[in-house]
């Protein structure tokens, strides 16, 4: 029986209860998070945090927990859970307005955040090695969601609609475009393609989330390799004459594409400077 957080307690998943007046079921009203551990080492826990005390700023959230607090029931969820789930675990954050006694589109005033948190088994860690990477395939679309994607907001559905437009053809993830053709990012991901042996990857807007993998990653290619890195915007034709397409994200760390609706990404195999970034990344990543 795996032990949560809500509220203050650390209780059995069985008997967590939330009202189902609380705002973040009835209008995804709230931000959340996932943060990746190994052997009971987090990646990129503060960035984490620092995001999602920004998200709830945005939202006028009010949260008095600082990043000691969330810290101190991060390692608690992974002490009272991994012997039976493991060594490799998330943790799930998610903060919601509260619960109010009536459902209306207003800020209610005088309700208290809810906050949970539990941790789920992850994969091992994504190994640097070509043979062994796991590969994706993917589609491409238009970017239909709203215009404040780099809130991490619980309100999913958008993504959820394209994650699944993806799955309806047969792939994995999704790449999307915005109304002037260039590429925003996936569905559950930040993109970077690689061109001539130089990186590239959308600049951060209110179109794409500021993933922390690809923050740590950006961070660790400009102190530890002689890689060029470019953020800029980035065609969908540029997207699909690339010599090699990543995906990044907390649970897939640098993840290579292989192909985009059903053709090759240059030659059709991992490619080389993937392999360069995940080494740094793998050597790295626990340092932010």
């Amino acid at each position: 029986m795996t032990t949560v957080y809500l509220n203050g307690d650390f209780l059995p998943a069985e008997q967590a209860k939330i009202s189902p007046m609380d705002r973040g079921f009835l209008f995804g009203d709230g931000i959340y998070e996932v943060i990746p551990s190994y052997g009971g080492r987090f990646v990129g826990f503060t960035p984490h945090i620092d995001r999602m005390h920004s998200g709830l700023a945005q939202l006028s959230i009010d949260i008095k927990l600082n990043h000691d607090a969330w810290q101190q029931i991060a390692n608690k969820l992974i002490a009272d859970n991994s012997a039976e789930l493991g060594s490799n675990l998330g943790v799930y954050f998610q903060v919601s307005r509260g619960t109010d006694t009536k459902r209306g589109h207003a800020f209610p005033t005088n309700v208290a955040p809810t906050v949970f948190g539990f941790a789920f088994a992850i994969p091992p860690e994504p190994i640097a090695d070509k043979a062994k990477a796991t590969t994706y395939t993917v589609v491409t679309g238009q970017d239909l969601r709203w215009q404040r994607c780099n809130i991490k907001s619980t309100s999913l559905l958008g993504n959820v609609l394209h994650y699944q437009q993806s799955q309806t053809q047969g792939a994995q993830e999704i790449l999307l475009f915005d109304k002037d053709g260039n590429l925003t990012e996936g569905a559950a991901v930040n993109v970077f393609v690689v061109k001539n042996g130089i990186i590239a990857t959308p600049p951060l807007s209110s179109r794409l989330l500021p993933g922390i993998t690809r923050q740590v990653l950006l961070a660790i290619l400009e102190q530890h390799s002689k890689l060029k890195v470019e953020q800029r915007d980035i065609s969908e034709a540029e997207v699909l004459a690339a010599d090699e397409i990543w995906l990044t994200s907390s649970s897939k760390e640098i993840a290579p594409v292989l192909r985009v609706n059903d053709q090759p990404v240059g030659n059709g195999q991992v490619g080389d400077i993937w392999l360069q970034a995940q080494q740094l990344f793998s050597a790295y990543k626990f340092d932010y």
